[in-house]
């Protein structure tokens, strides 16, 4: 309900977009969680991503009572913002409220989630990008963690080093994809509630658990 009052902005469709890299070779690799969102929502709200406008693929549903739209960019990772701005202009969104951006992040470890009205990129170029495009840090992110949950000394073997580019691009265990498949289903969870209730009350929800 509250939305409605937020200047009109219940008339606007809600944009919700999820980065990666586009091309089977990156399907299943943790920098394409962003992606695998995108496809687990519309999965469970019965839509197919593959309509294409403002450089992604894009897919419409009513969430909350609200029309979504779910989008991924046909750019790769460094120039999702040029999706994400395009698709700010045709739906005349506000970015500050009527979107939101899902990619991975690699300082969370697997199977854990954020979600953040404002930041810094912190390294991630997709976000980087749509920052730069956006022209503002002021968008709403839900990062989800792609990190090893590596103990002490595995840390210590690469001298305190997070994993890089390799890592990100090259494709996930099964067993990770087992722990990437039930933090989807959070993921969703997570954006409905966003949707219905604003990102206050999803922070205070998703938030809170415990890395």
């Amino acid at each position: 309900m509250a939305e409605a009052s937020e200047s009109g902005s219940s008339q606007r469709p809600f944009l919700v977009v999820g980065l990666g890299n586009p091309g089977l070779e990156y399907l299943w690799t943790p920098h394409n969680a962003g992606f695998m969102a995108i496809d687990r929502i519309a999965q469970q709200e019965g839509v197919v991503v593959q309509n294409r406008r403002s450089r992604a693929t894009t897919a419409t549903c009513r969430m909350a009572g609200r029309e979504v739209v779910l989008a991924k960019p046909e750019t790769f990772m460094n120039l999702s913002g040029l999706a994400v701005a395009a698709l700010v202009k045709e739906f005349e969104a506000d970015p500050v409220r009527d979107l939101l951006v899902i990619y991975d992040e690699l300082d969370l470890v697997l199977g854990t989630l954020k979600i953040r009205e404002r930041g810094s990129p912190a390294g991630h170029n997709g976000a980087r990008s749509v920052t730069s495009a956006l022209g503002s840090q002021e968008w709403l992110r839900l990062r989800i963690g792609v990190g090893p949950d590596l103990p002490p000394e595995a840390r210590e073997a690469v001298g305190g080093r997070r994993p890089g580019r390799d890592y990100l691009l090259s494709p996930m265990r099964k067993a990770d994809l087992t722990v990437m498949d039930e933090v989807l289903d959070r993921v969703a969870k997570a954006t409905r509630r966003i949707i219905e209730s604003g990102p206050g009350s999803a922070m205070n929800e998703f938030n809170r658990r415990e890395d």
